[in-house]
């Protein structure tokens, strides 16, 4: 479900170029979530390991994440499962 989730993020990331020639990348759904880098793989890559760092954070301070494409990692009650 993580790796799913995180494919689903990254999908919806987006990559503008920078008056210094860098790259700079952001996926929406995700509040305050960034990176940049010399080249689209570049920030590419490092706006993935920030999205991975991004979710512990939320999961360490019991945030919400956002439901992304109807992916939805967010703690569920136990009433409310499914399995």
């Amino acid at each position: 479900m993580l790796i799913r989730y995180i494919q689903t993020a990254m999908a919806r990331a987006e990559f503008e170029r920078m008056e210094d020639r860098r790259y700079f990348g952001t996926i929406p759904p995700c509040k305050g979530l960034w990176a940049d880098g010399n080249s689209v793989e570049e920030c590419r890559t490092e706006l993935n390991s920030v999205l991975e760092d991004w979710i512990l954070l939320k999961i360490r301070h019991g945030d919400t994440m956002p439901v992304i494409d109807g992916v939805d990692i967010n703690p569920q009650p136990e009433y409310a499962k499914t399995d």
